[in-house]
C-alpha cells in the first residue's frame, strides 16, 4: 500500500485550469518588419515630414562623415558611426514633445543633435573632454552612455517619477542589439511594464554586436519578440525606412503619453561602417554584404518617395547638401582647437559638498601643478 493509498491521507485538488493573465496574442511582434517607403501606404505621408526627414538624414550622414574624419585626424577619440543607421536615429530625435526625454547610447549622435543640442557639445565625451559636453535638462537629452544598456534603467526611472508626480513627460531609451544582452535591459524592461511607465524602447538591430552576429547573442524569433515576456507590445520596423520609423515610434509615444504603458520596438538596420574607428570590420563580415545592405540605404528610399511625387527638386537637393556642409565646416571650426582644460575641474562637479578625502586630493594635485609651473629662479 502507498501512502497516497492509506486510509486519511492527503489528496491534493487538482488546480483550476490556469489562464494567462494577459492575452499574448496582441502583444506579438508582426512577422515582417512594419514598411511604409515604396508601398501605397507611403502616399498618406505629410510631404513636408517627408522633406524634413530628407534634409535631417543628408545632414546626419555629412555629420558622421566630418566626426568620422576628426577621429582620424585626432580631434576625436573615438567615433562610432551611424552611418546606414540615420532614419532610427533622427526619427527618434523628431517624436518627442518638448517636456519628453531623450536616452541615448554613445553611436546615437544623430538623434541627439535632432533634438536641439549643439552638434559639436554632442561629441565632447567622445574627444574625452568631459563627462558629457551639455547640460542635459536644457534639451531633455540624457548624456550619451557608453556603458551598455545602463540608461535604460534610468529612462525607467524618470518616467515613472514623472508618473507619480502627474507630469506630461515620456522617455525614450535607445540601445544596440548587443545592449540587449546587458542585465540591465532586463531589469529596466520589467519594471517598466510591472510599473506600466511611460516609456519606449528602440533597439537598433544592425547586426553586430561589435563583431559578434545577433544569431550567437538570442535565440529569439526577433528581439521584437522578447516584448511579451515583460507584458508590453513589441514592434518590428525596417530601420532604414524613417517614414515607417517615424510613424511606429510616434505611435508607441502617444500610447505611452495616453497611460497606455511601455512598447518594445526592434528597428532592422545595418551598421555600414566598422563599430568605431579602432575596428576592423572586414575580420567578421563580407564585403558583398555591406554592398546588400547599400542598396536599402535610409537616404535612397526617402529620396524615391519624393523623386515619384515630384517633390525631389534641384533646390531641395542642394539647400539640403548645403545645409549638411554648413553643419560640416562649424564643427571643423569648433574642434580644429585645443581644448583648454582645467586639472582641478577633476573635483569641481563630483559633490554639491566635497568629502574630505576629495578635498585632500584636489589639495595635492593643486600643489603639485603649482610646483610644476613655478618659476625656476623662485624654486
Amino acid at each position: 500500500m502507498t501512502v497516497l493509498e492509506q486510509p486519511g491521507a492527503y489528496r491534493p485538488t487538482p488546480p483550476p485550469a490556469w489562464q494567462p493573465r494577459t492575452d499574448p496574442a496582441p502583444l506579438l511582434p508582426d512577422a515582417q518588419p512594419y514598411r511604409l517607403l515604396g508601398t501605397e501606404a507611403a502616399a498618406d505621408t505629410d510631404p513636408g515630414l517627408l522633406l524634413s526627414l530628407y534634409a535631417e538624414l543628408v545632414r546626419g550622414r555629412r555629420y558622421n562623415a566630418q566626426a568620422t574624419a576628426l577621429t582620424r585626424q585626432g580631434r576625436l577619440a573615438v567615433y562610432p558611426s551611424s552611418t546606414g543607421q540615420e532614419a532610427c536615429e533622427v526619427a527618434a530625435g523628431l517624436v518627442l514633445a518638448e517636456q519628453d526625454w531623450l536616452f541615448p547610447s554613445y553611436r546615437d549622435t544623430l538623434a541627439v543633435i535632432a533634438r536641439g543640442v549643439d552638434p559639436a557639445a554632442a561629441l565632447t565625451l567622445l574627444r574625452g573632454d568631459w563627462h558629457t559636453g551639455y547640460d542635459p535638462a536644457e534639451h531633455r537629452v540624457a548624456p550619451l552612455s557608453t556603458p551598455l544598456a545602463t540608461q535604460l534603467p534610468h529612462a525607467v526611472g524618470l518616467a515613472h517619477a514623472a508618473r507619480l508626480k502627474g507630469d506630461d513627460v515620456v522617455a525614450l531609451a535607445m540601445v544596440g542589439d548587443g545592449g540587449t544582452s546587458e542585465g540591465d535591459f532586463h531589469e529596466a524592461l520589467n519594471f517598466a511594464a510591472v510599473w506600466q511607465a511611460p516609456v519606449v524602447f528602440l533597439v537598433q538591430n544592425n547586426g553586430f554586436a561589435i563583431s559578434v552576429p545577433l544569431a550567437k547573442q538570442t535565440a529569439a524569433p526577433s528581439l521584437a519578440h522578447k516584448g511579451v515576456g515583460y507584458g508590453m507590445p513589441g514592434r518590428l520596423v525596417d530601420g532604414n525606412d524613417a517614414v515607417a520609423m517615424h510613424a511606429v515610434l510616434s505611435q508607441a509615444v502617444e500610447r505611452a503619453r495616453a497611460g497606455g504603458g511601455p512598447t518594445l520596438i526592434e528597428a532592422v538596420t545595418y551598421r555600414m561602417e566598422a563599430h568605431t574607428n579602432a575596428d576592423d570590420a572586414t575580420r567578421y563580415r563580407t564585403d558583398a554584404e555591406v554592398e546588400a545592405w547599400r542598396a536599402h540605404d535610409p537616404i535612397a528610399l526617402v529620396e524615391g518617395e519624393l523623386r515619384a511625387r515630384g517633390l525631389l527638386t534641384d533646390e531641395v537637393v542642394e539647400q539640403a547638401r548645403e545645409a549638411a556642409e554648413q553643419l560640416a565646416g562649424r564643427l571643423r571650426d569648433r574642434l580644429n582647437g585645443d581644448a583648454v582644460l582645467d586639472p582641478m575641474d577633476l573635483f569641481a562637479h563630483v559633490y554639491a559638498d566635497q568629502t574630505s578625502q576629495l578635498r585632500e586630493q584636489a589639495a595635492q594635485l593643486r600643489a603639485e601643478l603649482d610646483a610644476e609651473f613655478e618659476p625656476e629662479e623662485e624654486r
